[in-house]
């Protein structure tokens, strides 16, 4: 039997252990546009805020804002980037997600959508979108969420005039089918 040296077994572990990491972090990846939690006994979940789009870190945790109404809304925070999908019906089940704004952000308020458009058609910013949800206008830019059809949520270019606020297609395909004509949108700061 064949000896191994020192340096053979450290190569072997610190290969195996790289490996082990590739693959939770596509594991994590795949998960991590959403979250969506059950049994936790009607309170809102603990999920943690990102900067990234769809993006969920172990930090902090994120809860929907005590004063974005009641009922079945979608609330949107201007300030954390961030999306919730609220249903009284479904306790414990919070779909939260982060969001790209555009460049001209909605005033806080309750709003409701008065427009969804499946797509794909050209977005303000030039982005092939998809999975519209139109609430409000300001400043002469119509203000929704929607998903660029190639899946990218890039920060908008700050010359532009834009009122779309991306997600990513998951997300934006979840959005789109909580959210028909007529639902609330909480927007808070």
């Amino acid at each position: 039997m064949a000896k191994l040296g020192s340096g053979t077994v450290v190569t072997a572990l610190t290969a195996g252990a790289l490996a082990l990491v590739a693959m939770l972090a596509v594991q994590a990846k795949s998960s991590a546009s959403t979250t969506v939690a059950s049994g936790t006994g009607g309170k809102t979940p603990a999920v943690s805020a990102s900067s990234t789009p769809g993006a969920v870190t172990p930090a902090k945790p994120v809860t929907v804002p005590k004063d974005s109404g009641t009922g079945k809304r979608v609330v949107y925070s201007v300030g954390q980037k961030r999306v919730w999908l609220v249903d009284p019906s479904q306790p414990g089940q919070v779909r939260t997600f982060t969001v790209q704004p555009g460049t001209v952000d909605p005033a806080a308020g309750s709003y409701a959508v008065f427009r969804t458009r499946s797509g794909p058609y050209q977005g303000s910013d030039g982005k092939q979108i998809k999975n519209a949800v139109l609430f409000t206008t300001r400043n002469g830019s119509i203000i929704g969420f929607s998903s660029a059809v190639d899946g990218s949520t890039p920060v908008p270019d700050p010359s532009k005039h834009t009122g779309g606020i991306r997600e990513t297609v998951a997300d934006g395909q979840a959005l789109f089918d909580f959210a028909p004509y007529n639902t609330k949108v909480v927007v808070v700061a």
